[in-house]
């Protein structure tokens, strides 16, 4: 009796266990059981795509995990969970990854994160960044985020010096990790009215001090150098007026003509700065 008893309970148990794994009651048949949330920018039809061979499947045989790294693949997004909603749903919750600027590599514009990681512009958005140049698909994903973390401590700092300055930023030039430059319209020329666009070496680092310094000396060095197109504030004492003008910045080892120097703000002797240089 005990044993039939048994036999039964075995019976039923696999019955059940069999009507979990294959029943149609169970399955993931039709697209509107997938239901995503989170997604913006990442298409609902490329996540769909992810759960193309689990058509006609229980939702008890679904491979939540390899599913999630699937979605976490595609380039928008950033975190993703998927879980069973009993009895036959699936429910996707989507993190988007965040722009932080424009991305121009030749003629083509895309965005790219904190991370560096490149993403392609939707057809439709309403971003408002500076355009980095100097990163590239070809360095390594650590590379990347090494002078997008840059990009952002410069952003922030020089938002902290004065609000909406990033709104006068129109370019920042990544491709040398010692020497962030950014090219900034709107600051005053030797006779107090916005001057043309400046370019700026901001060096790699204490970039609040560098930016206040230049508001509150533009002015001065513009009517010192009579045309300035650039000035490079990388190095402690001095100011130099358009160093872009001759050779390379790294290569000089001292100002000439077209690349003179302009006292800055609190400086220390030009001799100092000059060993710098060197």
């Amino acid at each position: 009796m005990w044993m039939g008893v048994g036999l039964a309970g075995a019976w039923v148990c696999y019955a059940f266990g069999n009507f979990l794994l294959y029943s149609p009651k169970m399955s993931l048949v039709h697209p509107e059981q997938v239901e995503i949330s989170g997604n913006h920018y990442v298409s609902r039809k490329s996540v769909l795509e992810m759960f193309a061979a689990d058509r006609h499947r229980s939702v008890l045989r679904i491979p939540l995990e390899a599913r999630r790294r699937e979605i976490e693949s595609l380039p928008w997004v950033e975190h993703a969970v998927v879980r069973r909603a009993l009895p036959n749903k699936i429910e996707v919750d989507i993190a988007e990854r965040a722009p932080i600027a424009y991305l121009r590599q030749g003629s083509d514009l895309s965005l790219v994160d904190a991370h560096g990681v490149i993403l392609d512009a939707p057809i439709r958005s309403d971003f408002h960044f500076p355009v980095v140049t100097g990163l590239t698909p070809a360095m390594s994903a650590d590379d990347r985020e090494r002078r997008m973390a840059l990009f952002a401590g410069f952003s922030q700092q020089v938002e902290s010096a004065r609000g909406g300055a990033m709104d006068q930023v129109s370019e920042v030039d990544v491709s040398d990790v010692d020497d962030i430059r950014a090219r900034i319209a709107g600051l005053p020329d030797g006779g107090g009215s916005a001057g043309v666009p400046l370019l700026v070496h901001f060096g790699d680092g204490d970039f609040r001090a560098k930016y206040l310094n230049l508001l509150d000396n533009v002015g001065k060095w513009r009517a010192a150098a009579g045309r300035l197109a650039s000035v490079d504030l990388r190095f402690d004492g001095e100011a130099i007026a358009n160093p872009d003008a001759g050779a390379p910045v790294q290569q000089r080892t001292r100002p000439t003509q077209s690349a003179m120097s302009v006292p800055a703000a609190h400086a220390k002797t030009k001799r100092a700065a000059r060993k710098r240089v060197r």
